[in-house]
């Protein structure tokens, strides 16, 4: 990337200047660069639980939800508010909820005194409504999507997405959970209490500057933009969870901008792992840690005995290796406290079978693709509003090759799909990839083979975004768009109004 890959060469090339002049800043920055708070976090606060957002039936039936994107003042810790966006709210947005089958429609109020949009990460819908650049929502504006819910139960979410500024937008506080139910997930005995058994847990880094306000400066030297010092899970700051049940659904987002997170417990215990980004797994997988980059869900339950109290933290990683320490790969953090009453309810499981795992036929492969990642770009093209880089048919199943190849941390998100990872580095997948996903971490050098298969909503003119979802990445240029094609359709031309202002 541009400005990284200037420090890079100065790095490089000018070692004498700097180890006279600019080395001594860069070797403290790499010593003191990891950071610990396991034990140094109070647990004070109780976890917030978004609500469920409201909604009202229109006469042709549509559950309409009323959003407000606003601007306000949130206390996260002692001493000042800080200046925050929110939706319906000061800082993050209620939990929507929709059943697979169900008409939806929005009002989305642009409260604020800049354009932005709201993106509806994981979700199969019309490009139209999709909420990416092309559908900003001008101050005081009011955008109405609408479409039917066809997938199957999944824990989703919303944030910003315009032009160049997704990060900076996110990290005032634009994002949301959204939750897909079905009749077969319900008909299991899985917890499904919301804010009881089945809890959001939408885990963001901030850094405050000394008047308590957003600092959302990059990290010095490092390659992923903001990566911040406190950790908040649903906007709390140090938050304690009060359990009351054996089994507890924990519905993990990394909603950060940058940060990899790699949960685990305190004191080590397992936890079943039922549900990736696009819904749940065949069967559970058992495991004692789990890794997130930006944008990936998971949903675990974790078992809990009557009287304990137990720290949910991120562990390092050796991602990026001693440079990896500059981007929090190094880090130990605590994140939540779990504190199990002296009598638990015990009438959930996790059941032997649940979702379907994905079975796309790769027999029957339309066409390869290839992306690379790397300098501010995919395949060596930065992100143009106007252009449509490829068109994809219908109902017909692709395979696309995509590596990193730039040695920062990127990951791979594509909109209106859920995909099936073939491969990774020419290995079957990790469990924890195995189930249908929208969103990879792509580790250096690695190579990913996913399959796709792009169903019913076909626009010619209108495009989907793929990119890097670590923000400041995507916000760079690292991003692309495609368009799906109905039999005899060709790709179209984006109209001058959906790019005019980028």
């Amino acid at each position: 990337m541009r400005r990284r890959k200037a420090i890079g060469l100065t790095i490089g090339i000018g070692g004498g200047a700097l180890v006279l002049g600019g080395t001594g800043a860069f070797g403290v920055q790499l010593a003191t660069a990891s950071l610990d708070t396991v034990g140094k976090v109070d647990f004070d606060r109780p976890l917030a639980i978004p609500p469920l957002a409201q909604s009202t039936d229109d006469p042709s039936g549509a559950r309409v939800f009323d959003l407000e994107i606003q601007a306000g003042r949130t206390r996260f810790t002692d001493g000042p508010a800080t200046d925050t966006w929110g939706v319906n709210g000061t800082f993050l947005g209620p939990t929507l909820r929709a059943r697979r089958g169900q008409e939806i429609a929005f009002a989305v109020h642009n409260g604020l005194d800049e354009a932005t949009s709201l993106h509806w990460h994981g979700m199969r819908l019309p490009a139209v409504m999709d909420g990416g650049p092309h559908q900003e929502v001008a101050p005081g504006e009011t955008w109405t999507p609408q479409w039917t819910v066809d997938q199957p139960a999944a824990t989703l979410w919303y944030h910003p997405h315009p032009h160049g500024k997704t990060a900076a937008h996110l990290l005032r506080g634009l994002a949301g959970m959204f939750i897909v139910d079905d009749d077969e997930s319900e008909g299991l005995n899985l917890p499904q209490t919301y804010g009881v058994d089945d809890v959001p847990m939408i885990v963001q880094d901030r850094k405050f500057d000394g008047d308590n306000q957003f600092d959302d400066g990059a990290t010095l030297f490092g390659a992923l933009g903001v990566i911040g010092d406190h950790l908040l899970v649903n906007g709390t700051v140090g938050p304690y969870f009060d359990v009351t049940t054996r089994l507890v659904r924990l519905r993990l987002l990394n909603g950060s901008a940058a940060r990899m997170y790699h949960f685990g417990f305190g004191d080590d215990r397992p936890f079943s792992l039922i549900a990736t980004d696009g819904g749940l797994l065949p069967e559970a997988w058992e495991t004692d840690r789990l890794q997130l980059s930006p944008g990936e869900r998971a949903e675990i339950v974790v078992a809990f005995e009557p009287g304990e109290t137990v720290d949910l933290r991120s562990f390092p990683t050796d991602i990026g290796g001693v440079m990896g320490r500059l981007d929090g790969f190094a880090d130990k953090l605590d994140v939540c406290r779990f504190r199990a009453a002296e009598s638990l309810a015990d009438d959930t499981e996790i059941p032997a079978a649940m979702g379907a795992a994905p079975d796309l036929d790769l027999g029957a492969v339309a066409e390869e693709r290839s992306f690379t990642l790397g300098e501010d770009a995919i395949n060596g093209n930065p992100m143009a509003m106007e252009r449509i880089d490829f068109g994809v048919r219908v109902d017909t199943v692709e395979v696309w090759e995509v590596v990193n190849d730039n040695g920062f941390l990127h990951n791979f998100h594509v909109h209106d799909v859920q995909f099936q990872v073939l491969e990774v580095a020419g290995e079957e997948p990790p469990p924890h990839l195995r189930g249908w996903k929208d969103t990879v971490p792509l580790i250096p050098g690695e190579r990913n083979r996913l399959a796709l298969r792009f169903s019913e909503y076909t626009d010619p003119n209108v495009p989907y975004m793929f990119h890097c979802h670590v923000l400041q990445h995507e916000d760079e240029g690292m991003m692309g768009q495609f368009v799906v094609l109905g039999d005899g359709e060709e790709v179209g031309a984006v109209a001058a109004a959906a790019h005019d202002h980028g």
